[in-house]
């Protein structure tokens, strides 16, 4: 990658508990510009903590002084709030999809400021892994002055967390896949891998609607069908990373053939592929391409408005399912239907039912939330642990 890379951003060791500093920088994010007699009170942490660890930011580039409010004349130095240095550091994204792969740059506030889609040529990882570090160079090309903190990787299926792995991915052909070390070694840049369920939790509780929720579902749709569950301060991985499947979920009264050899399993009736297929099928569409099913809803196509509440309606059963076992707090849905239609959204509500609908919203991040998604498996290390950005100051 061009450029000097930022200072190593090493994984923490063992499971992800937020360190003091990510308490602090946390707070920072979400508070700032704030006082570090405030941070102090937020986090519980002693004033003396908050200016060292705060003087340790300053000197990474982190943070920054901001300017002090106006304040009437008065004894005593006026407190100068800090907030986030959000000018010379970036993380790239990359989430892999089974028709194209999505590289993007974003800033410490999980803001998109350039994205990508490269097209598969075909999926075989080495090639889709060399054209994503090609993509992600590019990118930063067009961003002169911008030091890279590291990589996040977002893919569906099962995928290890902790080794970087993505141990099966039926849809692209992917098995024992090691990202972490292919990407790596492409870029220079730390990189982290995740499932895109479980990024995206941790994207909405770092710069969404669910920043400030207790327990948080998020369901994905897409080709891949999965979901992930935070309570806490953590997001549930289970043994290998392997919680959140949902592909076989029995959907009753389902008729397409799964690849399990049974038939209406969850991600086979609710794939975009199905969708597609469909709506090809209906005569709506001639592309294997979600949007123009959307495209054709919005003209007024009445087949293709029935095909996508009706697939809304689905996902919201299956939420709704999830929503008796789990009992979160907030529910979140990536769906292509519900995060463009009223008509959708209203669909997935009432499928869940008068007492949940309220607790259920689509993704913050719109359109950018597959870039989001890649960046938030990174972002998501740095603030759990932002001093190992720097091996100096540990």
């Amino acid at each position: 990658m061009p450029r000097t890379a930022a200072p190593s951003l090493v994984p923490p060791s063992g499971h992800r508990r937020r360190t003091s500093a990510g308490v602090v920088l946390r707070s920072v994010l979400e508070h700032g510009p704030v006082a570090r007699s405030t941070i102090a009170r937020l986090t519980g942490l002693s004033p003396a903590s908050v200016t060292d660890y705060c003087a340790r930011f300053t000197e990474l580039g982190l943070i920054r002084e901001a300017r002090p409010p106006r304040r009437a004349r008065s004894v005593g130095r006026p407190h100068v709030p800090v907030d986030l240095d959000d000018s010379r550091f970036v993380v790239g994204g990359v989430h892999v999809a089974v028709p194209y792969t999505t590289v993007a740059l974003l800033d410490l506030r999980g803001r998109v400021l350039a994205r990508r889609e490269l097209k598969h040529r075909d999926t075989e990882p080495g090639g889709v892994l060399e054209r994503a570090a090609a993509g992600l160079a590019a990118l930063l090309d067009g961003a002169p002055g911008s030091r890279p903190l590291g990589v996040g990787v977002a893919v569906g299926g099962w995928v290890d967390r902790d080794s970087g792995t993505v141990v099966e991915h039926p849809l692209l052909g992917w098995r024992e896949v090691p990202v972490r070390e292919l990407l790596g070694a492409r870029t220079g840049l730390p990189v982290h891998v995740d499932g895109h369920a479980r990024a995206l939790v941790n994207g909405e509780r770092l710069f969404g609607r669910a920043r400030h929720s207790r327990s948080v579902l998020h369901l994905f749709v897409g080709n891949v069908v999965d979901a992930a569950f935070a309570t806490g301060d953590e997001v549930h991985h289970g043994p290998r990373s392997q919680a959140g499947t949902i592909t076989h979920l029995p959907v009753p009264g389902g008729t397409e053939p799964c690849g399990c050899g049974r038939t209406g399993c969850l991600q086979a009736e609710l794939s975009e592929r199905t969708l597609v297929r469909r709506a090809r099928a209906a005569g709506v569409v001639d592309r294997a391409n979600p949007m123009d099913v959307l495209a054709a809803a919005a003209a007024g196509d009445a087949v293709a408005v029935r095909l996508l509440t009706e697939r809304a309606r689905l996902t919201g059963r299956a939420a709704g399912l999830l929503l008796d076992v789990l009992n979160p707090e907030s529910v979140v849905v990536t769906e292509v239907g519900v995060l463009h239609r009223e008509d959708c959204l209203a669909a997935l509500r009432e499928a869940v039912g008068p007492r949940a609908a309220a607790v259920v919203a689509p993704t913050s991040f719109g359109d950018r939330v597959l870039a989001v998604a890649g960046g938030s498996v990174v972002l998501d290390v740095l603030y759990r642990d932002p001093l190992s950005a720097s091996p100096r100051l540990i």
